[in-house]
C-alpha cells in the first residue's frame, strides 16, 4: 500500500543476477508514475478499488506464466502472499512485514497511529488517502536520517484506496491457516510501526497447527522501509538461504519466475 512496482527494483536487479526471470506486476490504477498518481488525487477510482479486486488481478496474472512463481510480498502484498499460496497457486510464500490476515488484530499504540489515515471509521471510504510526510515518516521510514525520509517520500509515495486497508477486517483477507500449501516464510521488523513485530508474530501463531512448512524471522533494527533501507541485502540474503534450505526452485535455474508484489 502507499507505494508502486519501483520500490522492488534493487530485489529484481538481485534476483536476476542469480538467474530468476522477475516480475513485479503494479496493483491496478498504480501503473502510472508516482508524480501522476499524486496529481490525480483524490481518484474516485482509486477510492472504489478493494482487496478483493487486487487478488483476483495477481490470480490471472499467475494463471498465465509457465510456472508457479516464488511469491514475495510486502505489507499488503504480504498478506496477498499468504492467500494465494493457501490456494496453491504458488510454488513458495514470502510475507515481509505482512498486513494480518482476518482475525489477527492489534492494539498497539504504533500500529494504531501509522494505520490511523485508512483505518479511522470517521474518514470516508469514498475518497482515497494521501500520506502526508509526517505520516510517512512515521509508518515506514522511522529511524532514518530526514534527507533520507524526505526523498523517499517523494520518490515513492502515492495515494491509496482506504477499502483495501480496512479489507485486514473482512473475509477478503481470510487465510485458511491448516491447508496443506508450499514453505512460507514470515519476515518481521523490529523497528517497524505500521507492521509491528508483535503483529507478524501473532500471525505466524495463525499457522502453529499447520502441518506445512512456515518459519518466522524478525530483523531487530528494521522498518517499515526495509525494501529499500540501508542493508537490504541482508533480508534477501536471508530469503535466499530459506529457500535453498526449503527445496524451492533452485536459485541458479535458469528461467525460475520470481514474482514481486507490494
Amino acid at each position: 500500500m502507499y507505494l508502486t512496482p519501483l520500490t522492488w527494483s534493487e530485489w529484481e536487479a538481485h534476483y536476476q543476477l542469480l538467474g530468476y526471470t522477475t516480475f513485479s506486476p503494479a496493483w491496478p490504477l498504480h501503473d502510472a508514475s508516482v508524480a501522476e498518481q499524486n496529481n490525480k488525487h483524490p481518484n474516485s477510482e482509486l477510492a472504489e478499488l478493494t482487496l478483493s479486486e487486487i487478488l483476483q488481478y495477481y490470480r490471472d496474472f499467475i494463471a498465465a506464466l509457465d510456472e508457479k512463481p516464488i511469491l514475495i510480498g510486502h505489507s499488503m502484498g504480504g498478506l496477498i502472499a499468504q492467500i494465494l499460496l493457501s490456494e496453491g497457486i504458488v510454488a513458495g510464500g514470502v510475507a515481509i512485514n505482512s498486513a494480518p490476515p482476518q482475525g489477527v488484530i492489534s492494539v498497539d499504540p504504533d500500529f494504531l497511529r501509522a494505520n490511523q489515515p485508512h483505518i479511522d471509521p470517521f474518514l470516508s471510504v469514498s475518497k482515497p488517502t494521501q500520506l502526508t510526510f509526517e505520516q510517512f515518516q512515521f509508518g515506514f521510514v522511522n529511524n532514518m536520517l530526514l534527507e533520507d525520509q524526505r526523498r523517499a517520500y517523494a520518490s515513492y509515495a502515492v495515494p491509496e484506496s482506504r477499502r483495501v486497508g480496512r479489507a485486514t477486517l473482512t473475509s477478503a483477507a481470510k487465510v485458511e491457516a491448516a491447508v496443506v500449501r508450499p514453505p512460507l516464510l514470515l519476515v518481521s521488523g523490529g523497528g517497524d510501526h505500521t507492521i509491528p513485530a508483535s503483529l507478524s508474530y501473532s500471525n505466524f501463531l495463525k499457522y502453529r497447527n499447520s502441518q506445512s512448512v512456515t518459519d518466522y524471522r524478525q530483523f531487530p533494527e528494521r522498518n517499515h522501509w526495509t525494501l529499500l533501507q540501508e542493508d537490504w541485502e541482508t533480508v534477501a540474503s536471508y530469503i535466499d538461504e530459506w529457500v535453498e534450505v526449503n527445496k524451492l526452485p533452485m536459485i541458479l535455474a535458469e528461467g525460475e519466475q520470481q514474482l514481486m508484489e507490494e
